[in-house]
C-alpha cells in the first residue's frame, strides 16, 4: 500500500484519502474546525495547514532527497490528497506559527464568557487555545459584538462566539436538505443567520448543536442546566422509534440532562432526529408510577412487592384453574430480555398462555434526508414512522418460545383484542412502557371483568382497572437489547438508577417465575438471561449471537498534570 510519513510516523493510506483522514486513523492529532467526515470540505478555518515535502525525482529516478512541495507553502490537510512518499509536518516551526496565528485571529472578537458558556469543557476553541494558541493576547481594540438569535425550534445562536466554520450551514444544505441557514455580511461583520421567515426547525435540526465546535449554537433545553464535566456518559440505543440510532445518554445524580448521537456508520452515521434527542422527558415525569399496588374492595391500595407477586400469581392461576386461558401482551417498547422473562413467567402459570405483541405506534410516513436522495445511498438518513424500538425483537422472542412449546401463532394487537372479547380468556398480563397514554377504550372495555396484572411506567386508563399494578422502568434505567427496523440487534446499557419503587420488566418476570415455581429469583443480568434463553431454541441462540455490544465512550486524559494538595 502507498504510504506517507506524518510527523515522523509512517502511515498507510487508500488512494483518494486526504492527509487529515489518515491522521485520524493513526490517532495523530491535527487541529481542525471546519472539517467533518459527513460534510463537504471547504478548508476555511486554516488551522490544519501543514508543511509538506516530497521525494525528488529526476529522469534517472528518485534521488533520495526531499524537496518542499509546491515551493514550500502550507497546505490544508483536510483538502490535500495523500501521495506516496509524501512527508508531512504539522509540528514544524512554520506549521506551529500558522496555528498560533489562526488561534490569535479567531480570538480577536471572541467574548471571554467561558465561565457561563454551555460549551465550556468540551469546546474545541478552549482546547486548541491551550494546545496551539499564544499565552497572551495582543489585541487591545474593542471587540465586535454580535446579537444573540433565536433560530427557531430548540436552537439558540450566540453570534459573537461563532468562528464561521460553516458546519451548520453545510449540514442544512447537504444532510437535512432544508437550507434554512446562510452566511450574511462580510469581514468581521460576517454572521450565521436564517433566511427570512424560515426558522431552523426541521426534524433533524438539533444536529447543528453537535456540529458546532464552539459555544455558538446551543440547545435551549440544556441551556445553563449542567456543567459538562459533571456529566456521565452511557452508551445507549434509541428507545423511542424503530431506527436503532446509537446515542449517548448524558446524566448526573440520577437525572438525564441530554441525549447526543453516537457514531455508527451502519445505522445513524453521526446524526439523530430531534424526537430522539428531546423525547426522553417522560423519564422524569412527576406522575411516574412508583410502588406496587393491588385492588382491595374495588380500591387500589399500595402494597409491597411480595404481596403484589403473590396476588398476581393467585389471580392468574385461578383463571387457569377455572378452565379459562391466560394471555400475555408484551409491549414493543420492551427489550428482548424483558420479553423472554415475562413469557417464561406466564408459561409457568399457564402453559397454554396466549402470547401477543402490543400495539405498534406509527406517526406519518418514513422520511429520508436530504429529500429525494436514493434510499440505498450511504449519505441517506432515515427517520422512521414506526415509534417502537423493538417490535421485531419482541415478536422474534415470542415466536421462538411459541415454536419451541408448540403454542401456535403469536397474536398481533388486533387479534389480541378479538381473543379478549371471547369468554375463554380469564386473566391477562399487560405491559406498556410507552412514553405517552397508549390505552384505547376498546382495550379497557375488553379487559373489564378479567383478572388484570398491569406492568407500566405511566398512569393510564388501565391503572385503576388493574387488579395488580407493577411499576416498571424506562429504557435508560435498565440494560438490554433492541432489534431495529434494519434487523440489527444492539445492546444498550443502564444509564441511571431505576425510579424508586419500580423494577425492570425482566426482573419482574424473573420474580413472578420464582413465585410461581417456588424457586429463588435471580437478579436480572442481560448477558446471563441471553445465555439462558440461547438454550431454549436455535432461533433464540441466533438472536443472542447477533447482539452488537454498545461501544464504551473513549476515555479522555487531561493535558495538565494534576497534583493532589
Amino acid at each position: 500500500m502507498p504510504k506517507i510519513t506524518l510527523n515522523g510516523q509512517v502511515c498507510e493510506f487508500q488512494p483518494g484519502q486526504v492527509i487529515l483522514q489518515v491522521a485520524s486513523q493513526a490517532a495523530i492529532d491535527i487541529p481542525q474546525y471546519c472539517y467533518h467526515d459527513g460534510l463537504s470540505i471547504v478548508a476555511s478555518c486554516r488551522i490544519c495547514l501543514a508543511e509538506i515535502w516530497m521525494p525528488e525525482k529526476t529522469a534517472s529516478g528518485p534521488t533520495g532527497k526531499l524537496l518542499p512541495y509546491m515551493g514550500g507553502k502550507l497546505f490544508p490537510t483536510c483538502q490535500t490528497a495523500c501521495i506516496d512518499g509524501m512527508v508531512v509536518y504539522t509540528d514544524s516551526p512554520k506549521s506551529v506559527a500558522n496555528q498560533k496565528a489562526v488561534m490569535e485571529y479567531l480570538l480577536i472578537n471572541h467574548p471571554l464568557d467561558c465561565p457561563v458558556c454551555d460549551q465550556a469543557g468540551e469546546c474545541h476553541l478552549q482546547d486548541y487555545s491551550y494546545e496551539y494558541g499564544r499565552g497572551q493576547s495582543r489585541f487591545e481594540e474593542a471587540k465586535v459584538k454580535n446579537p444573540k438569535k433565536d433560530l427557531g425550534g430548540n436552537i439558540l445562536l450566540y453570534s459573537d462566539r461563532c468562528i464561521m466554520c460553516t458546519r451548520c450551514v453545510r449540514f442544512t444544505r447537504e444532510v437535512s436538505g432544508t437550507s434554512e441557514l446562510l452566511v450574511s455580511g462580510r469581514g468581521n461583520r460576517e454572521e450565521i443567520d436564517v433566511f427570512p421567515g424560515t426558522p431552523l426547525d426541521n426534524e433533524i435540526a438539533g444536529n447543528v448543536v453537535d456540529l458546532c465546535p464552539v459555544g455558538a449554537l446551543l440547545d435551549k433545553d440544556f441551556l445553563f442546566a449542567q456543567r459538562v464535566w459533571f456529566l456521565k456518559e452511557t452508551p445507549s440505543i434509541d428507545g423511542l422509534t424503530a431506527s436503532g440510532d446509537n446515542i449517548s445518554v448524558h446524566h448526573n445524580d440520577g437525572k438525564v440532562y441530554r441525549v447526543k448521537p453516537r457514531t455508527n456508520m451502519a445505522v445513524n452515521r453521526w446524526w439523530i432526529t430531534d424526537e430522539v434527542r428531546h423525547g426522553w422527558k417522560f423519564v422524569h415525569r412527576e406522575d411516574r408510577l412508583s410502588g406496587p399496588a393491588r385492588k382491595q374492595f374495588g380500591t387500589r391500595v399500595a402494597c409491597d412487592w411480595p404481596r403484589a407477586y403473590t396476588d398476581a400469581c393467585s389471580l392468574l392461576a385461578a383463571g387457569e384453574a377455572s378452565g379459562k386461558r391466560m394471555a400475555l401482551m408484551v409491549s414493543p417498547m420492551l427489550s428482548c430480555e424483558d420479553a423472554y422473562a415475562l413469557v417464561a413467567a406466564a408459561l409457568a402459570v399457564d402453559e397454554h398462555c396466549l402470547l401477543a405483541v402490543g400495539p405498534v405506534p406509527h406517526s406519518g410516513q418514513d422520511k429520508l434526508f436530504p429529500k429525494g436522495i436514493d434510499p440505498a445511498s450511504p449519505k441517506a438518513f432515515k427517520m422512521y414512522a414506526e415509534k417502537a424500538p423493538n417490535a421485531r425483537g419482541v415478536r422474534r422472542v415470542l415466536e421462538a418460545v411459541s415454536n419451541a412449546r408448540s403454542l401456535g401463532p403469536v397474536a398481533n394487537y388486533e387479534q389480541f383484542l378479538a381473543e379478549l372479547k371471547l369468554s375463554n380468556v380469564g386473566g391477562a398480563i399487560i405491559t406498556g412502557n410507552y412514553p405517552s397514554d397508549w390505552v384505547t377504550t376498546e382495550l379497557a372495555d375488553a379487559l373489564r371483568g378479567k383478572a388484570v396484572v398491569l406492568i407500566d411506567t405511566l398512569p393510564t386508563a388501565l391503572t385503576d382497572l388493574a387488579d395488580v399494578l407493577l411499576p416498571s422502568v424506562t429504557w435508560v434505567e435498565k440494560a438490554g437489547t433492541f432489534q431495529n427496523a434494519r434487523g440489527m440487534v444492539q445492546a444498550f446499557e443502564q444509564a441511571i438508577a431505576p425510579r424508586e419503587g419500580a423494577k425492570a420488566e425482566a426482573q419482574i418476570g424473573l420474580d413472578l417465575l420464582a413465585f410461581a415455581t417456588g424457586a429463588k429469583a435471580p437478579l436480572y443480568n442481560p448477558a446471563s438471561l441471553r445465555q439462558q434463553f440461547s438454550a431454549v431454541s436455535p432461533e433464540l441462540a441466533a438472536l443472542a449471537g447477533s447482539v452488537r455490544a454498545a461501544s464504551a465512550p473513549a476515555s479522555v486524559q487531561p493535558d495538565m498534570t494534576v497534583v493532589e494538595l
